[in-house]
């Protein structure tokens, strides 16, 4: 594809979103001397103008085949883009501050086909051995608690023991028997009957069984029955 000058001043001013913008101190080619540029990053092509509000860019640099790294020059934040070659030339830019520098380095390194190319290659080994199994599953997710009937979460018990875990498993021999009692622990360990129950007082129920009450009838029930209980005690203490 041909590009012209109208179509990289209309590629680097469109209203697409940038991948990186902001001013830079562009040292210049024959001179030793620093000029404020507004850089713009789209994909591959870094474009500085003369300020923010210019319609044209002043160049442009391709990103390609070139390396990003920090350099000591006379501004502070300083970095370079080198192209391989001997007689390539070698841009060195400043940023304002040390986060924009860090940012625009990164940005930079990033932004030329071969690393995309890395990143895709990357990626389809990543996928490759995912197919072929070759990756540890994800970690399991512990299960879910059963739900109660009103929505929330109980804990299942059981009664079974827990089944062995990974350790050493137990030399085989014969299954050991019960330890023997002591002579007369039997007699005096033996339980002898329990004790029995008390009675337990039946309520009542005068109009059929107590789920089938409602909840007033049930109150009117056993209030009733707490109002006579009271006056009988009362009565008791008031006789000498």
């Amino acid at each position: 594809m041909k590009l012209n000058e109208r179509s990289l001043a209309f590629y680097a001013t469109c209203d697409t979103p940038v991948d990186n913008s902001g001013f830079l101190y562009k040292k210049g080619g024959r001179h030793a001397a620093y000029h404020r540029r507004w850089f713009v990053l789209r994909g591959n092509m870094l474009f500085y103008f003369e300020d923010r509000a210019s319609r044209e860019p002043v160049g442009v640099i391709i990103l390609e085949g070139c390396t990003v790294e920090l350099v000591e020059a006379a501004e502070e934040f300083a970095f370079a883009v080198r192209f391989a070659g001997a007689r390539a030339r070698t841009y060195v830019l400043a940023a304002e501050n040390q986060a924009a520098m860090e940012g625009w380095v990164k940005a930079l390194s990033r932004a030329s086909f071969d690393y995309l190319r890395l990143v895709v290659r990357e990626l389809e080994q990543q996928l490759a051995a995912v197919r072929a199994g070759d990756c540890a599953p994800p970690p399991r997710r512990p299960p879910a608690l059963a739900p109660k009937e009103n929505g929330c979460a109980c804990a299942v018990w059981s009664a079974e023991p827990p089944a062995p875990g990974p350790g050493p498993a137990p030399a085989p021999g014969p299954a050991p028997g019960p330890a023997p009692a002591p002579a007369g622990a039997a007699s005096r360990s033996r339980p002898g009957p329990p004790p029995p129950l008390p009675p337990r007082r039946r309520v009542s129920e005068p109009n059929g069984p107590l789920h089938a009450a409602s909840f007033v009838r049930l109150h009117q029930q056993y209030g009733q029955e707490v109002r006579a209980l009271r006056s009988r005690w009362l009565r008791s203490r008031a006789q000498p």
